[in-house]
């Protein structure tokens, strides 16, 4: 990943390290050398002022002298040489004492040529001079022992600047090691802190994708486990919400297009309702403005005038009570009123009402039931069902013995009321239309018997109350149409 924290982490830690490092190196380049000249110049004090003492108490030939001569001079890796006041070799290490003598005695004499006085003190000199002879360099003490013994010790500078090389070669080399280990290292912690990170940013990336699946299933005790805590508390609090707003949105979505739709009912009901008004009332107005411009005089014309315009008036008060009947089902006003009753008698009530009509179209009713059928139901809907289907089928009845038949029949529980008439079937495509207010499937026959096509709307809006099925059935010499109601206690 471009611009990674771990990238930027390994790459911060290894070039802090990487300058230490190196500071540390040029420091020791630098300084380490006048160091190991100072510390060098301090052991030789101290070296001189042990052997001083050794010397002072148990003399030059004593083993005590000799042991911590041997040591100062095996461990420090010093040359010396002790004479007495004649100018004899008391003690040395050094294989060529004429040489190392000759120059001790030199220095006293004030022979320092190609020295450079580093310490004097009262009793010895530490310098640095130079070997011609062998072309190299010396630190050196020389002086007087208390004993009145004279002494030099000297160490080759080329060893200094041998270990100090060394030093600084094995300091860069272990640099370099502890740099590489050091990025090794930096680089597997920085990889276990930024691995909940990815973790966390790939959880975010699902979230804005409105993905809510994914949670942080880390363990650490510290602020990384905490922010997954919150992000997991985030995504299911985001998924709850956008699930609200989504319902919501439905909602919205659905109240929108119910009110598309009742607009649109309201539209269709308003044309449908003017529509059926405006033939019975411009009969009214013509039959009713004849009457006063005494078109006919005779008392036959006037009856028949005053005859259309009741007929009229009838026709508008029926399409009134159907349509307040309607709303009344619709929209919940008359309350479902469920009692026990024998739908044989309301059957039997129905027709005899209607007995007037059937002999007027000449036509046969049948309803063979004579035995009592009890069922559980709004008696007054059912009426309003029943009434609407008689109606119906007494104006559609056709053919050569126009008959209505209501038969009665129970099923699982249930008791179906099928109301049929002799006629032509209703085209498939028009049955789901039935149902809906002033849809008519022959206006002119309609218009004929005064039908306004609000019967089938009420018997949907009573049985869909009722919560009972209902429907029609085509025979070919008919149509029947039926409903269902309980047949028992519910």
């Amino acid at each position: 990943m471009k611009n990674s924290i771990k990238a930027k982490y390994v790459l911060i830690f290894s070039a802090l390290l990487s300058l230490t490092i190196i500071a540390c190196w040029l420091v020791n380049m630098l300084f380490l050398g006048r160091f190991y000249m100072s510390r060098k110049e301090a052991m030789l004090k101290e070296s001189y002022a042990r052997l001083d003492y050794v010397s002072n108490t148990y003399g030059e030939s004593s083993d005590e002298f000799k042991s911590i001569f041997q040591m100062t001079t095996e461990r420090n890796n010093y040359d010396i040489l002790i004479l007495d006041s004649d100018m004899k070799v008391l003690i040395s290490n050094v294989m060529n004492n004429k040489t190392l003598s000759d120059k001790l005695i030199g220095y006293f004499l004030g022979f320092t040529e190609s020295t450079e006085i580093i310490y004097k003190g009262e009793r010895y000199t530490v310098q640095k001079s130079s070997d011609a002879m062998h072309s190299s360099d010396f630190l050196e003490l020389w002086g007087v022992f208390s004993n009145g013994n004279l002494i030099v010790i000297r160490t080759p500078v080329s060893s200094i600047k041998d270990s100090v090389y060394i030093a600084n070669l094995f300091l860069m080399y272990v640099g370099i090691l502890a740099i590489a280990i050091s990025i090794a290292i930096v680089y597997c912690v920085s990889t276990s802190i930024t691995h909940p990170i990815l973790q966390l940013v790939n959880i975010s990336d699902r979230m804005a994708k409105l993905d809510f699946e994914a949670r942080y299933e880390g363990t650490d005790c510290n602020e990384i486990g905490l922010l997954g805590e919150h992000i997991n508390k985030l995504s299911e609090t985001l998924e709850a919400t956008i699930s609200e707003l989504k319902t919501a949105n439905i909602e919205l979505k659905n109240d929108l297009e119910r009110k598309t739709e009742i607009d649109e009912m309201r539209k269709e009901f308003l044309s449908n309702v003017s529509h059926e008004l405006k033939t019975p009332i411009a009969l009214i107005q013509g039959y009713s403005e004849g009457l006063m411009d005494c078109v006919n005089d005779d008392e036959e014309s006037k009856n028949f005038y005053c005859e259309v315009i009741a007929d009229e008036a009838n026709k508008m008060n029926t399409l009134v009570k159907s349509l307040l009947e309607l709303n009344e089902l619709e929209f919940g006003q008359n309350n479902v009123n469920l009692e026990r009753f024998d739908i044989t008698e309301v059957i039997k009530n129905c027709s005899s009402n209607i007995d007037i009509l059937l002999k007027q179209n000449e036509i046969k009713f049948i309803f063979n039931q004579s035995e009592p059928i009890f069922v559980w139901s709004d008696e007054f809907k059912v009426m309003q069902v029943i009434n609407n289907y008689l109606s119906n089928a007494i104006h559609y009845a056709k053919g050569d013995e126009k008959v209505v038949k209501v038969d009665v029949e129970k099923i699982d529980g249930k008791v179906r009321v099928c109301v049929f008439n002799t006629g032509d079937p209703i085209p498939e495509d028009v049955i789901p239309k039935l149902w809906t207010k002033f849809y008519k499937v022959d206006k002119a026959r309609t218009r004929e018997y005064g039908g306004s096509g609000v019967g089938l709307s009420i018997v949907k809006a009573a049985m869909e109350a009722l919560n009972q099925e209902y429907g029609v059935i085509n025979y070919e010499n008919g149509v029947a149409f039926w409903f269902e109601v309980d047949g028992k206690s519910i």
